[in-house]
């Protein structure tokens, strides 16, 4: 009778270890810009689940404006707490790169997310192929307006996944010589100054009409919408980025063509939940080239994919949002 007893134990007993191998303890930080905006929310809801699944303490830090010298010390703060692992959104490549690699030095795992530093130590990105939104956003803006028009674009220069995007439309736009983008506007991440350039945009006729205004991050889109409307605009073309509520019941009312939906919660779900398994089952060393290893552990990224919204889809993601609404 004892045989069947120690089988069973040493069944069970390796599945009751895995359990309880996590502690709130352990400590797992998101740190980004801008950390305000619904984007962000959604992807600290992801974060905060992963950790309640796990066992684990989380948590978002970052600046409330788009500020990268403020995210590198918020950064500093938290690889100073020694935590288990840090998922990190890169408002600025040349700025956070070498803090990247002195925790990596330190043995504090750093994975990137939503926006890459891929010249940095960090193990792997997780999030949007950025050239692949601005492609998919380029084609549909090259098929609203026939292949001709005058673009204009909202970005933040020097940012590598809004960089990403406007290259993305680029390559689209190079299939249509009677597309031409006639500027790139730094908003400097406030949707306010975006508001404002629009109002010179619907003003501009002529040869100088901007047919198109293209918002390549998602503080914009809002507030660009609503300039639309008080202009009472039916006649240019406005597509936004990402899926803040107002920006979808912009897409159902018509104000807004269409817009370039990401998966943030998914992100630092994803993101938590791999650092985690590298603080339990660590790789030696953890500063290699792994981009170049056919033998990597470590994939380069994982995308998490990319949907255009239009009115034909709109309002399953509404749907959606009232069923995740508090």
């Amino acid at each position: 009778m004892r045989r069947p007893l120690f089988a069973l134990l040493a069944m069970f007993l390796p599945l009751l270890a895995g359990c309880t191998r996590h502690s709130k303890d352990e400590h797992y930080y998101l740190v980004a810009t801008n950390i305000n905006l619904p984007y962000w929310k959604a992807a600290n809801a992801g974060f905060q689940k992963a950790a309640v699944q796990y066992g684990v303490s989380a948590e978002m830090r970052g600046t409330n404006t788009f500020d990268p010298q403020g995210e590198v010390a918020e950064f500093r703060t938290v690889v100073a707490r020694k935590p288990a692992g840090i998922l990190v959104s890169v408002a600025s490549a040349e700025l956070m790169s070498p803090e990247i690699k002195a925790a990596m030095d330190a043995g504090i795992p750093v994975i990137t997310m939503d926006s890459d530093a891929p010249a940095s130590s960090r193990l792997y990105f997780i999030g949007t192929n950025n050239l692949q939104a601005g492609r998919l956003g380029g084609q549909r803006v090259a098929a609203k307006l026939n292949g001709k028009g005058n673009v204009a674009f909202f970005s933040i220069p020097g940012q590598p996944n809004i960089d990403e995007r406007l290259k993305g439309y680029k390559d689209a736009f190079s299939h249509y010589p009677g597309i031409k983008i006639v500027d790139v506007f730094d908003m400097k991440g406030d949707s306010g100054l975006a508001m404002d350039q629009t109002r010179d945009y619907l003003s501009r006729t002529g040869a100088n009409r901007i047919d198109a205004i293209v918002c390549l991050e998602a503080a914009s889109g809002r507030d660009v919408a609503e300039a639309f409307r008080r202009e009472n605009v039916k006649d240019r073309l406005l597509v936004a980025m990402d899926t803040d509520q107002t920006v979808l019941q912009g897409v159902k009312d018509g104000t807004i063509d269409s817009t370039i939906s990401q998966k943030p919660f998914t992100m630092a779900l994803v993101g938590l939940k791999a650092l985690d398994d590298i603080h339990h089952y660590p790789v030696t060393p953890m500063m290699r080239e792994y981009a170049l290893d056919s033998f990597s552990p470590f994939p380069t990224l994982i995308d998490t994919g990319v949907t255009l919204v239009d009115k034909s889809n709109v309002d399953t993601l509404l749907n959606i949002g009232e069923d995740k609404a508090p």
